[in-house]
């Protein structure tokens, strides 16, 4: 890395700690080509992006802007995109945008195969990728070409998943993101509602179901629905059909009714997998459609990964946020403060669309005749505890409007300026877009400024997940509410309960007080209160929302559809739902026999003694959560005798979990029943083997897909079961070495009970780090500990 790239710090340079500093050093620093940071301080990165930024001005006004968006960022009121922040200024030739949207494929092989890398290659550069397939045939459909059948959609999004989970890893910190809706038309859409209660399938993408206003009316009567697909064997199919249904049928071209169901039947298996499974998510698409600006020349057809933007074939965005909790001064907003940084952060964003390096030539088109940022907000739940309000609460709404209104009024007015100074986007009629339902609730100077002038952007606003830069600048997320007050961290040095900033400072200062009622949890509120704060702000947001609905483990399935309805009456665009513990595994039903009769005088199993030495072997296994060590041994007669699993940092979650699992195998083989030890392995291993989490590592027979996964490879390699036989696991050679395992006469302890501080709450265990601390948040997921997304 060249040296002109890396700025100077100031003499009193902001100076971050812990995770913050983690997440700098690791995620936005400049590096050099060892990977090494060049950058130990903000300042350097803020002066470096607002040189890069500035120079799509003209060179008189270059300085100007450059120092104007120093200071917009300088003590992160002004936050952009990790993509922004990692990329600007420096010589490499990478996107700013997070947010794509692909063309629905061709439904032929070749079609779906050319989409897919698509897919791969925006996200290898870093972008989140987001595809419609319902224009692919549905399952059982005649494919002429090679006189056999299609597969369906379903089964192609797994191939979509492969690529996108298996094969991506974006800059070397996180996997590919990746959105896969299908229409609420498409015969196949009951397999997609229901595919991810296996939680093993399409791992590496979110699943969204398109739903129409004429479907949401057909629930409301409790009408059929018909599940429709056009005729593949009309002579302008293969070269006209592109998945608009629409369209199709306003030429009068041939649908064939594969299926007529109940509305209310499909919308209540929507509700169900999201109450088993958090997916799919549900997208209004109609109503995306007719509120956009682009109404009259942009056909929206998915959203990005995340859900805050929905966008046409080929359509990005880039995103930046304003750091709420900046703008609070002794409890109360700094309105004109806000409105001047966001009149500066949407300058900046529109000087990112012409700074950006487009690998699509489509992405560019589509991009100069909209021109569409994606300015926000983060630290909305923080502002509001600043201010002494709860989440959710009535009086919180009220201010939210308010922030909104301004970040609204201020982003419009100065891209109808700046299409006076620079011109208009390139799909701009005056006529049209002031018609627009969102143009028409601007104050009416607003829409004068545009009759007069134009505007640059067509589409200004959304509200993004803000997952590692919330954490770098060490706020809440996004519009969430705090997920928890306290949590858990692991590192060198122990276990420690580490507080929310605001919290720990409240406790400091009133030790033995009640905690206020403003210090509510994403937990302790109620869906209603989420969707009602959602829907506020998307009235004031022109794009759409990234945010996670979080529910409590009692909410049913009548809550659910609920909910649902609330949130299509209320205005928003769409709903990401989270049950608290519908994530963990689906179980199955075990089918119960009835007990021996008590005192049959049969003899009870024993547990076979542990004799002073055993042998067996050690094998090295990576797997979702880490490299796992997994010790099998045998007895000297070469029965297998016990497992034993390490894994993770001891004292870590899933340390615990991973001895828990060897203790209860080993139990299991030690206990004498009518089945020899070698028959007990062998049922273990089958019971263990293809157990999933959410997500995996390597491919095709090499795959692990979770812990349980890896330990049945490790007993079904050692003593030869089925195929287990090879000595590699995802294309890596087994490290496997002989183990003499020595009976140690000192009794193991029994563990000393652990006791959390109220408010504590784990997640699920992080792949990074290993801490059970990987949560659910604006649609996405991501570790509080040590900062990994999956956005």
């Amino acid at each position: 890395m060249n040296a002109d790239f890396v700025f100077e710090a100031p003499a009193n340079p902001t100076t971050l700690d812990g995770i913050r500093k983690d997440v700098f050093l690791d995620r936005y620093s400049l590096k050099n080509e060892e990977g090494k940071p060049l950058e130990e301080y903000p300042e350097q990165m803020w002066k470096r992006v607002a040189w890069g930024i500035s120079q799509q001005e003209k060179p008189a006004l270059r300085k100007v802007w450059e120092e104007k968006f120093y200071k917009a960022m300088s003590g992160f009121k002004f936050v952009p995109a990790g993509r922004i922040l990692s990329g600007a200024g420096t010589p490499y030739q990478v996107t700013y945008y997070n947010c794509y949207v692909i063309p629905s494929p061709k439904d032929s092989r070749g079609g779906i195969m050319e989409n897919i890398t698509m897919t791969v290659e925006i996200q290898a550069r870093g972008g989140g990728v987001g595809v419609n397939l319902s224009s692919l045939r549905p399952r059982g459909s005649r494919v002429k070409k090679v006189n056999g059948t299609s597969s369906g959609p379903v089964n192609w999004a797994a191939l979509y998943s492969t690529a996108n989970h298996d094969v991506i890893q974006q800059g070397g910190s996180r996997r590919g993101a990746l959105m896969i809706m299908i229409n609420d038309w498409h015969p196949d859409v009951e397999e997609f509602i229901t595919v991810k209660q296996d939680l093993t399938k399409i791992p590496g993408a979110n699943l969204s179901v398109c739903v129409s206003d004429a479907f949401m009316d057909a629930v409301k009567t409790d009408a059929d629905w018909n599940l429709v697909f056009p005729d593949n064997s009309y002579y302008k199919y293969d070269e006209e059909w592109d998945g608009d249904l629409d369209k199709w049928k306003e030429k009068d071209y041939p649908v064939i009714v594969h299926k007529t169901i109940k509305a209310r039947d499909l919308w209540n298996l929507i509700g169900e997998a999201a109450w088993k499974s958090a997916e799919p998510g549900v997208v209004f698409i109609d109503r995306y459609n007719k509120l956009s600006n682009t109404w009259y020349f942009e056909k929206i057809i998915a959203t990005n990964p995340c859900g805050e933007q929905g966008l046409g074939a080929w359509g990005v965005c880039n995103l930046g946020h304003l750091n709420l909790p900046a703008f609070i001064n002794d409890g109360n907003v700094d309105y004109k403060l806000l409105a001047e940084h966001a009149s500066i952060a949407t300058r900046f964003l529109d000087n990112v669309v012409d700074a950006n390096y487009y690998f699509y030539d489509e992405n560019k088109k589509a991009q100069l005749n909209i021109r569409r940022t994606g300015l926000g907000t983060l630290g909305l739940a923080d502002a509001l505890i600043k201010m002494k309000l709860k989440y959710g609460s009535p009086e919180s709404l009220e201010v939210i409007e308010k922030i909104y209104s301004t970040i609204r009024n201020a982003a419009y007015t100065t891209s109808a300026l700046l299409a006076k100074e620079k011109g208009s986007f390139g799909g701009f009629k005056k006529d049209k877009y002031l018609k627009g339902v969102f143009i028409q609730k601007l104050p009416e100077e607003i829409r004068k400024l545009i009759a007069n002038h134009g505007i640059r952007n067509a589409i200004i606003l959304t509200q993004a997940p803000t997952g590692t830069i919330s954490l770098l600048a060490g706020v809440s997320s996004g519009i969430e509410p705090v997920y928890e007050f306290s949590y858990k961290r692991n590192d060198r040095t122990g276990e420690h309960i580490v507080n929310h900033p605001l919290y720990d400072e409240w406790l400091k200062e009133h030790p033995s007080e009640k905690i206020p009622d403003y210090f509510v949890s994403a937990s302790a509120l109620t869906p209603e209160d989420h969707v009602k704060v959602q829907a506020m702000i998307q009235n004031l947001t022109d794009s759409s929302i990234s945010k996670t609905v979080n529910a409590p483990n009692s909410h049913t399935l009548e809550d659910v559809k609920k909910l649902y309805q609330l949130a299509y009456e209320l205005g928003c665009k769409g709903v990401t739902y989270f049950r608290d513990g519908s994530r963990t595994g689906v179980l199955s039903k075990v089918d119960e026999k009835p007990a021996s009769a008590q005192g049959s005088g049969e003899a009870r199993p024993i547990v076979t003694e542990r004799p002073l030495r055993v042998d067996g072997a050690t094998y090295r296994i990576p797997t979702p959560l880490g490299v796992a060590f997994i010790t099998v041994n045998q007895d000297p007669q070469g029965n297998p005798f016990e497992v034993f699993i390490t894994i993770g940092k001891a004292g870590s979650e899933v340390a615990a979990l991973a001895e828990a699992l060897g203790r209860m195998i080993s139990t299991t083989l030690r206990f004498g029943n009518h089945k020899p030890p070698i028959e007990r392995a062998r049922e273990i291993m089958e019971q263990l083997r293809g157990i999933g989490g959410g997500r995996s590592v390597g491919f095709g027979p090499n795959k692990i897909r979770s812990l349980p996964d890896a330990v049945a490879r490790a007993i079904s390699l050692h003593f030869g079961f089925g195929s287990d036989k090879q000595d590699s696991v995802n294309g890596v050679s087994l490290q496997v070495g002989t183990s003499v395992a020595v009976l140690d006469p000192t009794p193991i302890p029994a563990a000393e009970p652990q006791f959390l501080q109220p408010m504590t709450k784990a997640g699920d265990i992080c792949p990074s780090c290993g801490s059970s601390a990987l949560v659910y948040e604006e649609g996405c997921a991501k570790c509080h500990v040590c900062g990994h997304s999956e956005c």
